[in-house]
C-alpha cells in the first residue's frame, strides 16, 4: 500500500536532487528516507531513482509519479486544512508569499495588526518573484500571496487590496522645480532605469503610460528598489517608483527628486489563493486588514 509519507519522500528527492537534503526537508534521517523510497519502489515495481555515491538521477517514471504525488499531497493537506478550519479557522500556520516590491513596504506595518486580530495565527513570509509565488500557490507550497496585476494568475481566487500609483525619481536638479506633479506627456521619449526582467514591476512601469514613447534604458538594470534608487542618486538616470514604497520611506536619505505622476496607470495589488482552500474566509478578512493598513499609511 502506498503511503503519503513515501510520496512525500519522493517529491522531496525530486526537488532537492540530493538524499541528505531531501531527508532534512522531511525531518528524517537519510537511511529512513532511502528505506521509504525502496519500499515505494517495491510496491510499485518500478525504479524511481538511480543512485550513485555522488549523484541522484530521477527516472522518467519517477518524475511522472512525483508530479502526480504533488497533487495527492496537496489534496491531503487541504483535507487537514478543512478539518482545522472547522476547529479554528484563524489559528495555525499561514505561509504567505509577497513580491519584493510589496512585501517589505506593506508587511512591517501590517503584521502587528494581523497578530492583534488573529493571535493564534503564525505567518511565515516568503519573498519571491510573481511566477514563483503563483507556482507555490498551485503546488501548495504557499497558502496565499501578495502580487500585483495586470498579470495572468490563472484560476486563483483574488481579493483586490488597493491601486498603487507611481512617482518619478530623478537626480537632484533634473527639473526646474516649476511643477510639483508630472503627466505622461512630460516623460515622452524618456528612457527609464528599471528592475531586471522577471520583476513584474519592470513590465508595470513600462505600461504606466501605454500611449507614450517611454522605454527601458537597456544599459542598466537593478535587482531591488534600493539599488535602483542609489543608481538614480548617482545621476545615472531616472526611474518610476511605486507609491507604496515611497510612502514607506524607501527613498529617505537619498539625494533624489520625487514627483507624483498623476495620470499613470497604477498596478493593482491583490491577495491571491487557491479556490479550493478551506481558509477563504480568513483570506478575505486578511485582505480587509491589509487594505486598511495601506490606507492608514498614506500621507494626508
Amino acid at each position: 500500500m502506498i503511503t503519503l509519507r513515501q510520496l512525500r519522500f519522493l517529491v522531496a528527492l525530486v526537488d532537492e536532487q540530493h538524499f541528505s537534503h531531501a531527508a532534512e526537508t522531511c525531518h528524517v534521517t537519510q537511511p529512513t528516507l532511502s528505506s521509504g523510497l525502496k519500499e515505494l519502489e517495491g510496491v510499485l515495481g518500478v525504479q524511481l531513482a538511480e543512485r550513485t555515491k555522488r549523484t541522484v538521477i530521477i527516472t522518467p517514471i519517477g518524475q511522472e509519479i512525483a508530479e502526480r504525488a504533488r497533487g495527492i499531497l496537496l489534496a491531503a493537506r487541504e483535507i487537514e486544512d478543512l478539518a482545522a478550519d472547522r476547529r479554528n479557522p484563524n489559528a495555525g500556520d499561514l505561509r504567505l508569499g509577497a513580491i519584493p516590491t510589496i512585501g517589505p513596504y506593506l508587511m512591517p506595518k501590517a503584521l502587528p495588526v494581523i497578530r492583534e486580530a488573529f493571535p493564534d495565527l503564525r505567518i511565515f513570509l516568503r519573498e519571491e518573484l510573481t511566477e514563483s509565488l503563483l507556482d507555490g500557490l498551485v503546488s501548495g507550497r504557499l497558502d496565499a500571496a501578495l502580487v500585483a496585476r495586470p498579470f495572468d494568475i490563472g484560476d486563483l481566487e483574488t481579493a483586490e487590496l488597493f491601486d498603487d500609483g507611481y512617482v518619478l525619481a530623478a537626480p537632484v536638479g533634473y527639473s526646474d522645480g516649476s511643477a510639483t506633479e508630472l503627466h505622461g506627456a512630460d516623460l515622452e521619449g524618456a528612457r527609464l532605469m528599471l528592475l531586471e526582467r522577471g520583476h513584474c514591476l519592470q513590465r508595470h512601469a513600462l505600461s504606466a503610460f501605454p500611449n507614450r514613447d517611454i522605454r527601458q534604458d537597456d544599459s542598466f538594470s537593478a535587482t531591488s528598489l534600493p539599488t535602483l534608487i542609489s543608481m538614480v542618486s548617482e545621476g545615472l538616470g531616472v526611474t518610476l517608483l511605486p507609491k507604496l514604497a515611497v510612502d514607506s520611506g524607501v527613498a529617505a536619505g537619498h539625494a533624489i527628486e520625487l514627483r507624483p505622476l498623476v495620470d499613470a496607470c497604477p498596478r493593482h495589488v491583490v491577495l491571491a489563493w487557491r479556490g479550493t482552500s478551506a481558509r477563504a474566509v480568513l483570506f478575505w478578512e486578511l485582505a480587509e486588514l491589509l487594505t486598511k493598513c495601506r490606507n492608514a499609511s498614506m500621507p494626508r
